[in-house]
């Protein structure tokens, strides 16, 4: 399994006090999350802070895919890859992009995927798209569900919000027998359950 770059390391050590402070997050179900072995993490997605707030509250990197037009910039580019973002051309069937996404799960790494595909401007739920659950049953890997939930819907400065890692999604309980359509939207329909059930429990 690839080790944290040690960028990685050495940014989340300097944002953690930063973001506790900014933030004022608590975690719930930390243990949920294996401390090897792949897993896609799947989370709701309100604010461009959300891959450094669910990289604060576990130690294990996490590998995301990003929009290609972040990459432009060079510097930019050799820092994001490095803090685990991989590029992808939104709109279009980029097969280098799923290619790399193979590879964190056959490396036993973390695959980041925000289930809506985009953000929420209401900080209610979207329709969750397939692409997690394709890979999952692909990749024969479990899904994590994550929440992040804010005090108000919305992720803002000194706000207190709760992030919640919910227990591992095996493809056998996702329902992956013939690899449909329907199969996938049927599973991520149960990611999205699973991840509106640790909202639940965090507004109680």
């Amino acid at each position: 399994m690839k080790r944290r770059h040690p960028i990685y390391v050495i940014g989340r050590i300097l944002a953690i006090p930063i973001f506790k402070l900014l933030f004022f997050y608590k975690v719930n179900g930390k243990k949920n999350l294996p401390k090897k072995g792949a897993y896609i993490v799947c989370s709701n997605h309100l604010s461009n802070y959300d891959p450094v707030i669910l990289a604060l509250t576990q130690k294990r990197q996490i590998y995301y895919m990003a929009k290609a037009e972040l990459f432009e910039n060079k510097f930019f580019s050799w820092l994001i890859r490095k803090l685990g973002a991989f590029p992808v051309t939104r709109g279009a069937g980029d097969g280098k992009a799923i290619n790399e996404a193979e590879e964190v799960i056959k490396d036993g790494r973390l695959l980041g995927i925000f289930i809506e595909g985009t953000r929420s401007k209401t900080g209610e739920f979207l329709r969750p798209k397939s692409g997690a659950a394709t890979i999952a049953q692909q990749m024969n890997v479990p899904v994590i569900p994550v929440c992040i939930t804010p005090k108000n819907k919305k992720v803002k400065l000194f706000q207190k919000l709760t992030v919640s890692w919910g227990k591992p999604l095996s493809p056998e309980e996702l329902g992956f027998k013939n690899g449909t359509g329907e199969e996938f939207r049927n599973a991520s329909r149960k990611i999205m359950a699973e991840i509106k059930k640790l909202r639940e429990n965090d507004l109680k």
